[in-house]
């Protein structure tokens, strides 16, 4: 307590300096795009982004898979499960990431963009020319209710950055500045990045109530039809107001572009097999090479194509609910890593091809390098926090390997260790209990459609029994799995977050400790972490790219070590089945099959 309150002025200092910054003069000027760590790749007379066939025929129509059903076609608010597609084929943004940067943004609804070297404040000018499908002009006041409206009501996603906002106005007809009182260097992108909605459509209405009305938006499609939890039909606006825009170029070439739902994904496969869908995504590469050879595929009418990416693995496993108390001991979580067989589950169900996912941010120049200690700015970074931060942190943690033998002995002694050191016995039933003579319980909650992940689980709920573990799986329809993840009623299930290579606010809605506490954010690990809260901000408010790589490094660290998730494999490459007639450039971007690829930069062609 004592050092909180010494802390507390050098905090009321620190702010009232930031806000007079804030207020201060600022030598800028509007320029073409931004990146969150020195300039744009691209100049601003780029006639295309680098990544597209800027001379890519138009027409023709995609249609793709999608899991399990829809009933909402408003992906910004909390309520219904919203359709595919609104966001990216539906609304714009002011501004448009390039897939081939770390994270860089050029003008779409604005022309330009202008902040100083503080990022105290971000001002945007829209085009004069912008147009909602609709035929109306975007407006400043459109934006300014689009950015309050997701800020302060509808999906919490976009609650955290507008409340960095201090003041929110018009400067001039087609200009607006963003003013904020956090010192947070991504917030300019942020913004950038937010929907923009027509305000008028939404006058004396409920924004939040779900429903299949389509958000008007201004970007390139128009919903033509939906079939409520079956099908949506996106088709090509003929009047587009940004047709012809560089950043465009290229981009955005089919007629039509139609996601079909299904609640197995036998059923997607089998509809793929069929030429119902004409792309489809295989994430196991040993059926990649045993189950293409059925009369599309062999008459050439379907290809094989695979997609090498750049990118961090991100996390995928079975995440532990570190709410429930049974998993709030680091020590109950190492042991049910250590009893989970990877290498033996791995080649079960994948043929042993799939790289283990090693920490949040492997693949990458961002990851921590496993069993190494922490050394120079990374160690200083977290040696505030050294009496609290989980084993391994800063001595070095790596992932348990297992002999791959079904049995498992080595690492199942090494578990059992660990569960009676926590309190846990095996009794003579063989059950294990804590000393009140609870039993070691736990559910594994699963939604419909995850097949491979309902045979993982299968697997390690046997290989748990012989520490007296009894684990069931739970698989549920995506409306009850919502509901039960949204309010963290859960023991484990399956839990996937993608990292970029440059991440910043979205950590705070994944893991930071505010979001432990708040329904319907993405912290499903309930982890709660004054280091890992510290190493999200230093990323924020650093203006220097290496004291950036090392907060991402240590946060990496805090997070491994931390045992919040079993990880399992991560794909080094995307692996697609299409449509001979569905093409897609030899230049590939640097986060590869990611978001901006398919079908943003395909093409259809005879």
């Amino acid at each position: 307590m004592k050092s909180t309150a010494r802390l507390a002025p050098l905090r009321c200092l620190m702010a009232a300096l930031w806000l007079g910054a804030a207020g201060m003069p600022a030598s800028a000027e509007p320029k073409h795009g931004i990146a969150m760590y020195g300039d744009p790749a691209l100049p601003p007379d780029f006639v295309s982004l680098p990544q597209v066939n800027p001379d890519a025929p138009q027409g023709g129509t995609i249609t793709l898979g999608e899991a399990n059903s829809f009933d909402s076609m408003n992906p910004f608010i909390t309520s219904g499960r919203p359709g595919t597609g609104v966001t990216p084929l539906v609304v714009e943004t002011l501004m448009g990431r390039n897939y081939d940067e770390p994270f860089t943004l050029y003008g779409l609804l604005a022309e330009s963009v202008e902040t100083d070297d503080s990022r105290s404040y971000v001002e945007f000018t829209l085009r004069e020319e912008a147009r909602f499908s609709d035929g109306s002009p975007v407006t400043v006041e459109d934006v300014l209710w689009s950015f309050e409206t997701l800020g302060t009501i509808g999906n919490p996603r976009y609650h955290a950055a507008w409340s960095k906002v201090a003041r929110a106005e018009a400067t001039g007809p087609r200009t607006l500045r963003f003013t904020f009182n956090t010192a947070d260097r991504e917030l300019p992108l942020i913004l950038g990045l937010r929907p923009v909605l027509k305000r008028a459509q939404w006058e004396g209405r409920d924004f939040e109530a779900s429903g299949f009305e389509v958000p008007i938006g201004s970007g390139p499609y128009l919903v033509e039809r939906v079939d409520p939890g079956q099908s949506i039909t996106y088709r090509k606006n003929p009047d587009w107001w940004g047709k012809d825009l560089a950043f465009n170029r290229g981009q955005w070439n089919f007629e039509v572009i139609r996601h079909e739902y299904f609640s197995m994904p036998q059923a997607q496969f089998e509809a793929f097999k069929a030429g119902v869908l004409t792309s489809y995504r295989e994430t196991n590469p040993a059926k990649w090479d045993s189950l293409y050879d059925f009369p599309l595929a062999a008459s050439g009418e379907v290809v094989k194509s695979e997609i090498p990416h750049h990118r961090p693995s991100g996390i995928e496993g079975l995440a532990f609910n570190t709410r429930r108390p049974i998993f709030a001991d680091w020590r109950v979580r190492e042991a049910l890593i250590l009893a989970f067989n990877f290498e033996f589950i791995n080649r079960t169900i994948t043929g042993g091809v799939q790289p283990r996912i090693q920490s949040y941010f492997s693949n990458s120049p961002l990851g921590m390098e496993p069993g190494t200690p922490a050394e120079g700015r990374v160690a200083e970074l977290l040696a505030p926090f050294a009496a609290d931060l989980p084993p391994g942190t800063l001595e070095g943690y790596a992932l348990p390997v297992s002999d791959g033998s079904p049995a498992n002995r080595r690492n199942l002694r090494a578990a059992m260790v660990l569960l009676e050191e926590a309190g846990w016995q095996v009794d003579d039933r063989g059950v294990l209990r804590n000393a009140s003579g609870v039993p070691f319980r736990f559910e594994i909650l699963l939604t419909t459609g995850q097949d491979e992940m309902v045979a993982i689980s299968n697997l390690y709920v046997e290989a748990l029994k012989p520490l007296g573990i009894e684990a069931r799986v739970n698989v549920l329809d995506s409306a009850q799995m919502k509901i039960r993840t949204d309010t963290f009623d859960f023991d484990m299930t399956h839990y996937i977050r993608s990292v970029s290579l440059s991440p910043g606010n979205e950590q705070s809605l994944y893991w930071g400790s505010a979001s432990a506490v708040a329904e319907g954010t993405r912290n499903w690990p309930g982890i709660a972490s004054p280091a890992v809260d510290a190493m999200i901000e230093t990323m924020l408010s650093t203006g220097e790219r290496a004291e950036f790589d090392a907060a991402v490094q240590a946060l990496d660290r805090v997070l491994t070590a931390g045992r919040y998730v079993v990880p399992i494999w991560y794909g080094d490459r995307a692996r697609i089945a299409h449509s001979r007639r569905l093409h897609f450039p030899e230049t590939l971007p640097l986060y590869g099959d990611w978001l901006g690829f398919q079908p943003d930069i395909w093409w259809y062609q005879e």
